[in-house]
This record gives C-alpha cells, sequence and structure tokens, in this order.
C-alpha cells in the first residue's frame, strides 16, 4: 500500500496579512520540505487569516487574496519547493470579485482550498457546509459550494474540505465514501473553548467511519480578536485509529507516515450523491518524489492537559496576539490587590514580559493595608513595572466641588481610577487592561467608565470561582517547576471586595460566589430560564434576584472591552441580546 509522508503545519495567521501570511506558508513548507514531506496543508483561509468578516465585502480584499494565491504558488516553485504538494486556505469568488456595497451580503464569494504544485494551482475546493451559530455568521459571507474535490496523489486518491463539513454528517465526508477516497484533508479555523479539544477526536473518527477513509486534520493557532486558536491538530485512519495529535496553543510541524490504500479506477455507479454533491477530479501524480529512507516518520500524539492549564494557555496566548498584532508595546492595569487583577497581571507578565506590564496601584481612603502590601508583594513576586497613584486628592476635589453622596461616590473612586490608567496610556502608550470576571460582568458589578475603562479584558470570559482555580493553578506550577509563585496566598484567600466604602465585601450585594456561578452558568451558557434554574435546585428568590440583575445590565455589557473567549457562550461574540428588552424571566 502506498505511503505518504504528511506534513500538517500548525501556524499562526494575521487577518489581513497577505504578505505576511504566505512568508508563513513559504517558511513552513521549508520545514516541510527538509522533514521529507509529501503532503503538506495549512489551516483554513491561511492566506488571509480567519475570520475576515466584512472585508469579505471590498473587492479590492478579495482580488489580493486570489492574486496572492497565484503569486505565492509561483514563489513556492522558486523557492525550490514547486514539488511538494501544498494545500493552503484563501479567500475567493465565483468569477472577477465584483462585490459591491448594493449587492446581496457575501454573494458569489468563497470560503475556498487551493491545492498548490508545480509553481500553480492544479485543485480548488469551496467548502460546502457554512456555520451560522455562536461566533459563525458564514452564511452572511460566503456561498457554499457544491462539489468535492478529489485530487489524486501519490497514488492515492485525497478529498479537500474545509473546518465545518467535518461537524456534520452528510455532505462531503458522505460523498467521499462515495468517491472511494483514502484520505480527506481537513483545514480548520476552530476557536477554543474549554474542552473542546474532548470533542473533536470523537468527531474525527466519526467522520473517518463515514467516508471509510484517513483524516488529517490540521487547525491554526494563536489569538484573533476575542477568539483564540488552539491547534490540536490531528491525524485519524480510517479505523478510528489517532495515529498522531499536536500540542495545543504552540505553533508546530505534524510530520507523520500514513498508510493508505492506492486509488482505484472510479466507477460511475449512478447513484445519488450526498446533498445532491458532484465529484471533480484533479491529479497531481501517481509517483511522489521518495521520503527519505530509514525509520518511518512518527508525529507523536501529544496527551491533554488540565483544565486550568488549558484555560491559562488560551488566556495567554490571546492577550499577547491581541497586543502584538495590534502592535501596542505594553500594557497598564490596576493592582488592588485582589484576585482578578493578580490574576491578569500574572497573565499578562506570561503573554508578554515582565518589562512591558505596568501594574499601577491607586489607593483611596478605603483602601486597606493588606490590599496595597498585596499588589506590592505581586509587583515583587513578578518583576513588573510597579507604580502608585494615591487617588483621594483628586476625588476629595471632586466632592468640594459636588454634593456627591452613597453609591455615586463609590462610582466616583472607581472612575478617577479610571482617568489616570488612560492617562497612563495616552503618555506612554501601554494598552490599558480591565480585570473584571465574567460573574461581575453577567450582574453588572462594575462601574461604567471606572473599572470597566480599558481595551481589552484578559478575563473577560472566567467565571470568579475560576479565577480562583487558575490562581491555586498558577501557583502550583511554578511551584512544581521550582520558581516564585506570583499570585500572594492573601490575595487568594481573602474574601472579595470592592474597597469603595468602609468594610465593603462583595456579599454585601452579591451571593456567595459558589451560589452565584452555577446559576449563571446555567442562564447564560446553559440558555434555562427561571424555572429550569429552579428545577435544577437553586432557591427561587436567589434566583429572580439574578436575574434580575443580568438582565438589567445588558446595556453595561455592550460597552465592555473585549477578551479571550474560553467557554461555550462568551459575552459579545455569542451571546447577543437586545438591550431595549421586555421580556423577564425572573419573577
Amino acid at each position: 500500500m502506498p505511503t505518504l509522508r504528511l506534513a500538517l503545519c500548525q501556524v499562526n495567521p494575521t487577518v489581513g496579512d497577505l504578505a505576511g501570511n504566505a512568508d508563513l506558508v513559504r517558511s513552513w513548507t521549508r520545514k516541510a520540505a527538509d522533514a521529507g514531506a509529501q503532503l503538506a496543508l495549512f489551516p483554513e483561509l491561511m492566506l488571509t487569516g480567519y475570520p475576515v468578516e466584512d472585508l469579505v465585502f471590498r473587492r479590492s480584499f478579495v482580488a489580493a487574496s486570489r492574486a496572492g494565491l497565484q503569486r505565492l504558488a509561483a514563489d513556492l516553485a522558486a523557492d525550490g519547493l514547486g514539488e511538494l504538494p501544498v494545500l493552503v486556505g484563501y479567500l475567493d469568488a465565483d468569477g472577477p470579485p465584483q462585490i459591491s456595497a448594493d449587492a446581496e451580503p457575501g454573494r458569489g464569494a468563497r470560503n475556498a482550498a487551493a491545492l498548490l504544485h508545480r509553481g500553480a494551482v492544479v485543485a480548488t475546493y469551496f467548502k460546502h457546509h457554512l456555520p451560522n451559530y455562536g461566533v459563525f455568521d458564514e452564511d452572511r459571507y460566503f456561498v457554499s459550494g457544491d462539489t468535492l474535490t478529489v485530487v489524486r496523489i501519490g497514488g492515492v486518491d485525497v478529498a479537500l474540505t474545509i473546518c465545518e463539513d467535518l461537524w456534520q454528517a452528510g455532505g462531503p465526508f458522505a460523498v467521499a465514501r462515495q468517491a472511494g477516497v483514502g484520505l480527506v484533508l481537513n483545514i480548520n479555523g476552530s476557536p477554543y473553548e474549554l474542552n473542546k479539544d474532548d470533542v473533536r477526536l470523537p468527531l474525527v473518527q466519526r467522520r473517518a467511519a463515514e467516508a471509510g477513509a484517513s483524516i488529517a486534520y490540521v487547525n491554526m493557532v494563536g489569538g484573533q480578536d476575542e477568539l483564540v486558536y488552539d491547534g490540536d491538530s490531528m491525524i485519524v485512519g480510517a479505523d478510528g485509529t489517532l495515529l498522531a495529535r499536536a500540542p495545543q496553543f504552540v505553533e508546530h510541524l505534524l510530520v507523520h507516515d500514513v498508510e493508505l490504500p492506492p486509488a482505484r479506477e472510479p466507477v460511475d455507479h449512478g447513484q445519488q450523491l450526498a446533498d445532491d454533491m458532484r465529484i471533480v477530479r484533479a491529479k497531481v501524480s501517481d509517483i511522489l518524489p521518495l521520503a527519505p529512507t530509514g525509520e518511518l516518520a512518527r508525529g507523536g500524539i501529544i496527551e491533554p492537559v488540565a483544565d486550568e492549564a488549558e484555560v491559562w494557555q488560551a488566556l495567554v496566548l490571546g492577550l499577547r496576539d491581541y497586543v502584538n498584532k495590534n502592535r501596542f508595546p505594553s500594557v497598564v492595569l490596576g493592582l488592588s490587590g485582589g484576585i482578578d487583577s493578580a490574576v491578569s497581571a500574572a497573565i499578562a507578565v506570561d503573554a508578554l514580559g515582565a518589562e512591558r506590564v505596568v501594574g499601577v496601584s491607586l489607593p483611596s481612603q478605603h483602601s486597606s493595608e493588606h490590599s496595597r502590601a498585596d499588589a506590592e508583594e505581586l509587583a515583587k513576586r513578578t518583576g513588573l513595572d510597579y507604580r502608585i497613584e494615591p487617588i483621594q486628592p483628586m476625588v476629595d476635589a471632586y466632592l468640594a466641588n459636588m454634593s456627591l453622596s452613597g453609591v455615586t461616590v463609590e462610582n466616583l473612586q472607581a472612575r478617577v481610577r479610571g482617568v489616570i490608567l488612560m492617562a497612563l496610556s495616552n503618555q506612554e502608550g501601554h494598552l490599558v487592561l480591565t480585570t473584571g470576571n465574567k460573574s461581575e460582568l453577567a450582574v453588572g458589578y462594575s462601574t461604567l467608565y471606572g473599572d470597566s475603562v480599558g481595551g481589552y479584558n484578559p478575563v473577560k470570559d472566567v467565571w470568579k470561582t475560576l479565577i480562583w482555580r487558575l490562581a491555586k493553578w498558577r501557583n502550583a506550577d511554578a511551584a512544581r517547576r521550582g520558581e516564585t509563585a506570583p499570585i500572594p496566598e492573601n490575595s487568594i484567600g481573602k474574601p472579595p471586595s470592592a474597597e469603595l466604602s468602609p468594610g465593603q465585601l462583595d456579599s454585601d450585594t452579591l451571593p456567595a460566589y459558589d451560589v452565584l456561578d452555577p446559576i449563571l452558568i446555567g442562564y447564560v451558557d446553559g440558555d434555562l430560564g427561571r424555572e429550569g434554574l429552579i428545577e435544577s435546585g437553586h432557591d427561587p428568590a436567589i434566583v429572580d434576584r439574578v436575574l434580575r440583575m443580568v438582565d438589567t445590565a445588558e446595556y453595561k455589557r455592550r460597552q465592555s472591552a473585549p477578551g479571550t473567549k474560553i467557554s461555550i457562550k462568551a459575552f459579545g461574540r455569542d451571546r447577543r441580546l437586545p438591550i431595549t428588552n421586555r421580556w423577564r424571566e425572573h419573577g
């Protein structure tokens, strides 16, 4: 039986950087060739980055993608890499790109894959299943393909598919079985969410059974606005055996020799193909240049890590790429001595290095000595640039000129802190990080233009109870590696407080977080209504109270900073509710 040496190039493209992304393809194709690969594949929309969102509607962008693909094919050949077939995702259109502002949205644009060989595009494929749920709006942007492309490579019939084609039964994978292919390539831009790696392998195994073929699944890695891609590329045999699996959250070249059935002459039995698709066939060659002699290439199997480690890596990568891809030199955040700012600071230091993180203590007359000490202790442990900017003189100046009391004074303190952080941002060029967790965002426990001020929130999609778990995990991980634990134990153990009034605690206003979070997870992530939450065992009075807070805080969330998505339903990208809305679940 033929053996193909596959190279799955798990790389980190940037949306809109066509030249930089093409250079990534060229450099990683070189690595694949040096490893003796006979077929290399790159992620979905590799050339343009993913998702491109409304850039689809710009004729110049579509034209640049199509021209860039032709140039990439020629450049690979000029690099001496033309004999290696390379599958790459790109943005295409039906005929000349004539998308105009008054055209029907998305009509004509294609989420496409192209096989490059000997300086030319030898085959193309248009994505068949277009996702239109969660963070995806592909029905808005693309036209569905109706053809399965099958290419003969090294004497093996290989089908081309893209991401969502794998997530739905029928369609391309059913047609692949009808076409008698030995291998299905699936290129992906599959965003991370917690435990998604546990879902992918069984899914790929089901599609392998459906197609009766081995599957090479390559996914991108990196951050794009709120989304983060975790890689987790893999190769699965036709019998469902996991043959090789790449690590998460890092660029990686997965090289593996796969034994595959030889191509057969296609037989037209006159059968109806799934989803009324058609099959088109192309050919690279019956024989490819031999892989280097010696032992078979084995990509290895990376075992999944603990949930806390997985989430931490996602948050670090999401923040790093947001800062670096948007060319911010550094970040600044307020350090209260509490758990949220401590975890956010530790993430920032892991992502960017201590030299690019500024932490500012902003004490008021209500700030406890232990909070000031905890903020300073975190700065010492992490090595970040630590500053102290007392806010009380500025607060007093406001109060000397305005008659304010109660919660208004509390909000004033938060807004003065926001002014100081934004001033440092303007003066020194830092990106301001806000540090409110998902529980606080859910119930509106924040001050607009105060503690919510900032350009990015690394913990926006992290429930408060998970914040504590992450802090404990990060400290334990540091201890395992013989390093200093970044987060002071006092920040982890003390009761949470905004410290905006004497003796204030979060529990004065909110249910305990171990009570609050399960209700929020059911309501926000699970779309459970009041009755469903009560049936799950939650106290009706607390449910009503919590749901009332969530529903009335929608206007605040609409103005919140972007942040890394790690859950099945993040605010903003996933959960989109009207601000003006009189439907109420609570009593």
